[in-house]
């Protein structure tokens, strides 16, 4: 399935996934290029909500730019493939090697915004991330390594510590449904 039907065929767990996800795909329709940062009203990022096997920590980067704990992901830059995009950003930013996805479908989406900040030397101007997000499990006694470039710190937390952690109010809410929908599950 492309990137596009794997988003039309998701179904949210809320009102506020169901607004974005129309806002979504109404983006995808009306701007050139959302896969890449060219669109710098909106595009694509892919994220992953990085569980532990017992189900009871998450890993999380203490991000430059947010000065926030916060899940890892990054930009698709054109990449179509956004569960390979979720792993590969776990990976840079956090240094395990071994993440599996829980299940190859959407976990959750959201519409983030971004407020203007300087990176590499330069502005970049306030836009949104369309947030495609993965429930992946990586292995909790592999080492840790900052990326520091783009964080400063790299630590499992306590799953219901998570938003004691994250000091950005509209994450905690994401934070907030993503660990319920987590503890709703059935893994055994």
């Amino acid at each position: 399935m492309n990137w596009i039907d794997s988003i039309k065929n998701y179904k949210p767990c809320n009102e506020q996934e169901n607004k974005d996800k129309e806002i979504i795909l109404h983006c995808i329709d009306i701007f050139d290029d959302v896969l890449t940062r060219k669109s710098e009203i909106a595009h694509v990022t892919s994220s992953a909500f990085v569980v532990n096997k017992n189900r009871d920590k998450v890993l999380m980067v203490h991000h430059n730019i947010y000065n926030s704990w916060s899940w890892t992901g990054g930009h698709a830059d054109g990449e179509e493939d956004l569960l390979a995009v979720a792993i590969r950003e776990v990976k840079e930013e956090t240094g395990v090697s071994r993440v599996e996805p829980l299940f190859s479908d959407i976990f959750s989406l959201e519409i983030l915004t971004v407020v203007g900040h300087e990176k590499s030397g330069k502005y970049v101007a306030p836009h949104l991330h369309l947030s495609i997000a993965y429930l992946v499990e990586a292995d909790e006694d592999e080492k840790l390594k900052i990326k520091k470039d783009e964080n400063s710190g790299v630590r499992w937390i306590p799953m219901d510590e998570v938003n004691q952690y994250s000091n950005e109010a509209h994450m905690q809410k994401v934070y907030s449904k993503l660990i319920g929908k987590v503890k709703e599950l059935n893994f055994n």
